[in-house]
């Protein structure tokens, strides 16, 4: 499994947003997430000074949340009881 490091989990939500939102900027796409540019800038950059609740909404409003509700959850095996 690849190991993903936080700034490009950053990058894959700027090019989701620039995807989902291509006429909003970050003043326009913070806004619809209730984070200031700033906070959003460093979301982009992958900084872990963030929310995770921050990077939660980003994923709603994408419509990923259900991919991010995965975060953590544990395969199972043919072999667990």
């Amino acid at each position: 499994m690849q190991q993903i490091s936080l700034p490009e989990l950053g990058k894959r939500l700027s090019a989701a947003r620039k995807e989902r939102f291509p006429k909003d900027g970050v003043r326009g796409f913070a806004p619809r997430i209730g984070v200031s540019v700033s906070t959003l800038v460093k979301m982009e950059q992958g900084k872990l000074s963030v929310s995770l609740g921050n990077y939660h909404e980003a994923a709603r409003v994408l419509g990923l949340e259900e991919q991010f509700n995965q975060l953590f959850v544990m395969p199972t095996s043919l072999f667990d009881d």
